[in-house]
């Protein structure tokens, strides 16, 4: 995302390509190294785990992850972050949105409901099909495939959506930048990642480390959909300053802790004042 030399990355620890647990040096499985940049703060693997076919990493049935009530579409789905599109952009009938990793289509169902014109990329077959069979998505708007493989014309969009999203992505920084050369000069682009300051995790690796092992709880999780990346906001202030773009906005989504429920009484308030939550959200805007 910045550019540094990976030589001066600092090493944090090893990740298992299965759920961790309190003893992850009892179980058996493979292992790759995490590491820092020690500039921006970014995450990641390194070797990352390459599968052989998209279908590898996303080629499971929706079914398989969610009850059929995940195909119905509530009034508050992508609501806050229309409301807050709605202070970023000045909305015209007919602006053209698209979402990368569209999924079943239900952001697509939301903006067409608005008066957006949408359209949506996504590489899983499944998921592709019954966007279209279940949801009524247009097949002409929704493209199958990965962002790499996809064109449109330069400046066509007014809104992109990387909607938790870039983590899975091999090369981050090339996906914000072909979407930039979509995107019309002071379009939005809305991103949703992990953060790599999320507490959790810092607790977790403190854990281990008191245990005398070299795991860590970071990429999250790195079997199935992999997660190959943690972001800093400062990952995405440095990558600005070379790909024309402006940080217009950024916050921080706080979840439970997933501990025992005591832990959310402290720790969720704590996450929520010192910007330590979950995801990172952040608004870029064309120059």
């Amino acid at each position: 995302m910045c550019g540094s030399s990976t030589n001066t990355h600092k090493i944090l620890g090893k990740r298992l390509n299965r759920s961790q647990g309190k003893n992850p040096e009892k179980k058996i499985g493979i292992t790759t190294t995490v590491v820092k940049c020690s500039n921006c703060g970014l995450i990641y693997s390194n070797p990352q785990p390459i599968p052989f076919s998209i279908n590898d990493h996303y080629g499971v049935p929706p079914e398989n992850y969610w009850k059929e009530e995940y195909f119905t579409v509530s009034d508050n789905y992508f609501k806050g972050e229309v409301e807050k599109l709605n202070k970023l952009i000045d909305f015209k009938e007919g602006m053209k949105s698209l979402d990368v990793g569209a999924g079943i289509g239900k952001q697509m169902f939301v903006l067409t409901k608005l008066g957006f014109d949408a359209y949506g990329i996504e590489p899983s077959k499944p998921f592709y099909e019954r966007a279209i069979l279940k949801m009524g998505i247009n097949p002409d708007k929704l493209k199958l495939g990965m962002i790499e493989e996809v064109e449109y014309p330069e400046n066509y969009f007014d809104f992109i959506s990387f909607g938790v999203v870039l983590e899975h992505l091999y090369n981050p920084s090339d996906s914000i930048i072909k979407a930039l050369k979509w995107l019309k000069p002071n379009g939005i682009i809305h991103i949703e990642v992990p953060s790599s300051n999320w507490l959790i995790v810092k607790i977790i690796n403190l854990f281990y480390k008191l245990k005398l092992t070299d795991y860590v709880g970071n990429i999250s999780p790195m079997h199935v959909p992999y997660h190959l990346y943690e972001f800093n906001l400062k990952s995405f202030q440095e990558h600005s300053k070379t790909h024309g773009y402006d940080l217009a906005s950024h916050e921080y989504y706080v979840s439970k802790t997933f501990m025992p429920k005591i832990a959310d009484f402290f720790l969720v308030p704590y996450m929520k004042k010192t910007n330590k939550g979950m995801l990172l959200c952040v608004w870029l805007r064309k120059r």
